[in-house]
């Protein structure tokens, strides 16, 4: 059975690609849109749970419109969902991502004048026009410090991860206002140019390799709904609940407390 969290289809409208395989009342080719809201929750259906975020700039495919909401496939990683039809606008092509934490976007060149919005770390934009310390966009003007290039990447997952210390745990989280396991792991992934999955079970499916010796700095560990990422060989980072945030906690130490809370034993241990 297709996995619903990968497959564009909702039974009124399926991608052209799965003509022969999933039945719908109509085929389209989508329509390629941006992200054009810091943070949009993506969710199961309409008016339903949140399953993901997506960022501003994110690049997404649109099967269906309908009172007010989109159904779309996000690019970063196939997964499916609904958003607000007014999150989107037409796709440009983006130059640059946001390597900060976070950041704003400002009204004019002055970091004095009004911030328009607020951006996480990994959301993309597209320059129009390079100042002296500001980057102008088609939405104001965010500070040269905070962005790079599109094709430019990290080199440490686990540094990456490490910008994230202190976000508050959101369950389907992807941003730096609010986080959770798998997100923290694909934020930091993605950054170092490495295709990362969305949910903790299609990640523990799809990533790295059996590690074997001691843990190293950017491995992962997985348990049943949880995953985390090696800061160290005997310290963890990782967004749960038990903390509420993103935190640095030993290896020993979250693996016992994991077991006594009874979610059991770690499943797979992956190195890059």
């Amino acid at each position: 059975m297709s996995d619903p969290r990968l497959t564009p289809s909702n039974g009124r409208v399926a991608c052209e690609s799965l003509r022969d395989s999933v039945a719908a009342d109509e085929y389209v080719a989508g329509a390629a849109r941006c992200m054009c809201v810091p943070v949009a929750d993506l969710r199961r259906a309409p008016d339903g749970p949140r399953d993901r975020q997506l960022l501003m700039g994110e690049q997404v495919r649109v099967l269906e419109e309908r009172e007010g909401w989109a159904f779309l496939q996000a690019d970063k990683d196939g997964y499916c969902g609904y958003v607000p039809k007014s999150a989107l606008r037409a796709p440009s092509v983006p130059t640059h991502w946001i390597k900060a934490p976070s950041s704003h976007i400002y009204e004019t060149a002055n970091f004095k004048s009004r911030d328009v919005m607020a951006l996480s770390f990994a959301s993309q934009i597209t320059v129009l026009e390079m100042e002296a310390r500001f980057a102008r966009t088609q939405d104001g003007y965010v500070p040269l410090q905070h962005i790079a290039a599109i094709g430019e990447v990290e080199r440490s997952p686990a540094q990456v991860a490490r910008l994230f210390l202190g976000t508050p745990y959101l369950w389907g989280g992807n941003s730096r206002f609010g986080i959770d396991c798998s997100g923290l792991v694909q934020a930091a992934l993605l950054a170092c140019g490495i295709p990362c999955a969305a949910d903790s079970d299609l990640q523990e499916r799809s990533l790295g390799r059996e590690a074997s010796g001691n843990p190293v700095a950017g491995d992962l560990l997985f348990w049943k709904g949880h995953v985390a990422m090696l800061a160290d060989n005997k310290t963890l980072i990782h967004a749960n609940a038990h903390h509420m945030a993103v935190v640095l906690e030993g290896v020993d130490v979250a693996r016992a407390r994991i077991a006594a809370q009874g979610d059991g034993e770690v499943t797979r241990h992956v190195r890059f």
